[in-house]
């Protein structure tokens, strides 16, 4: 088996329009180029970002923002709409299989598209484990639980390991080399370039061949670029306007966000979000605001693992075990 079907079916696929269509209604070919070294390469996006920013793009003054928003308006209507439309988009969102049967039962299927899923613990606990996990599961035929999709993978503690994804593609009968090449990997230096690697996503994502992003882990270089005194505030807004593109790019293509994060510990256990154990994951509040679903792995007994579904939107909170082995994550019973 291949590791991406080639004929993805259309219902899963958001109406991506491409900027060039903006030329038709007045945009001239020079302004769409910069537009497209600003990070903006859909009708979407361009509605998305503000007057305010757009204005920063080189090139682009005041008047021809107003042009190119105008023109984007005409594409794309924005305002109010039937909620009845709305649960039409709803139902293009895909499941992806964790490799867990009992954790996907406890998520409703799987990692959602169309929205960012965290996942916080210990070190050892499975975090990377499931992100590997899901580069393969995304390839997969949707009644597998797959997405039929491409995977990009932005890595900041080094932890990427390429062949775990062979070792997972074989359980699932999928060609190891071919699964690869459908993982697009980075390895973010700072914070900085890693917010970089995302806006640069947008030519890619514009295809509509991407399933899932994976952000491992979200926190690690915003924790050591502003580690001073004072530079809470500041990590702080970098990292909610960080979070804002990865909403706004997994509703706009369709796509899963799956961030891995840190926990620090909180010795009085009182702080919103705290675990049992006095453990919370890192971020504050603009982290979980973000994030419609947050999942707690932790140490079980022996070999098992324990995932505690902490907040989704669709799902009651829960727990499951489950097992990190050659194939990835998978139920104990296996």
């Amino acid at each position: 088996m291949t590791a991406v079907e080639t004929d993805v079916e259309t219902d899963s696929q958001v109406n991506i329009i491409n900027v060039d269509e903006l030329q038709n209604y007045g945009i001239n070919v020079s302004d769409l180029q910069k537009l497209k070294a600003g990070g903006i390469f859909t009708v979407n996006t361009v509605l998305s970002v503000t007057k305010r920013n757009l204005s920063k793009i080189k090139g682009l003054s005041d008047i021809k923002v107003e042009k190119i928003k105008e023109a984007a308006g005409k594409i794309i209507q924005v305002g109010f709409i039937p909620a009845t439309i709305q649960l039409n988009i709803r139902q293009r969102v895909l499941s992806l299989s964790t490799g867990s049967k009992q954790l996907d039962s406890i998520l409703g299927g799987g990692i959602m598209t169309m929205s960012i899923t965290e996942v916080f613990g210990e070190f050892r606990c499975g975090k990377t484990q499931m992100a590997h996990t899901l580069c393969v599961t995304t390839q997969l035929p949707r009644e597998m639980g797959g997405g039929e999709g491409k995977v990009a993978y932005i890595d900041t503690e080094g932890t990427f390991r390429p062949e775990r994804i062979k070792q997972i593609a074989e359980r699932y009968n999928l060609d190891p080399d071919a699964c690869l090449e459908n993982v697009s990997y980075a390895r973010a230096l700072n914070s900085e370039h890693q917010m970089e690697l995302v806006e640069k996503l947008g030519e890619d994502l514009s295809s509509g061949e991407y399933r899932l992003i994976v952000m491992d882990s979200i926190m690690a270089n915003f924790r050591v670029d502003y580690c001073g005194r004072g530079e809470l505030n500041e990590r702080q807004q970098k990292l909610n306007q960080h979070l804002f593109k990865l909403n706004r790019v997994a509703e706009e293509f369709n796509v899963a966000v799956f961030m891995t994060n840190q926990v620090q510990s909180d010795p009085g256990a009182s702080a919103l979000f705290a675990s049992a154990d006095g453990r919370k994951p890192v971020g504050g509040h603009v982290l979980a605001h973000a994030s419609a679903t947050r999942i707690l792995l932790r140490k079980g007994r022996g070999d098992e693992r324990v995932a505690k579904l902490q907040d989704s939107p669709d799902m009651p909170e829960k727990e499951c075990t489950y097992i990190i082995g050659e194939n990835g994550i998978t139920d104990s019973s296996e």
